[in-house]
């Protein structure tokens, strides 16, 4: 399992779950960050990658602390590699 990946999924997944509770839809997302519909898409389906920059646009977007993106359980210990 790679870390990173699922981290990106678990995000992506935030984000899809905080806009659907917003009532917000893609469009209304891309008309208050400036990213693309099609590229919010892809954020939500980690078909792209996730800068700080753009976490960053996506809580204002949703009006959430950016923590609230990561607000996700997670076992680390599976990418732990304990030899």
């Amino acid at each position: 399992m790679e870390l990173s990946k699922d981290l990106l999924s678990l995000i992506g997944s935030r984000i899809t779950e905080l806009r659907i509770l917003n009532n917000q839809t893609q469009n209304d997302i891309e008309f208050l960050t400036g990213i693309d519909s099609g590229e919010v898409s892809k954020y939500e389906k980690v078909k792209r990658n996730l800068t700080i920059k753009t976490l960053s646009k996506f809580a204002i977007a949703l009006k959430v602390h950016p923590k609230e993106l990561l607000n996700f359980e997670l076992d680390i210990s599976k990418y732990i590699n304990e030899d």
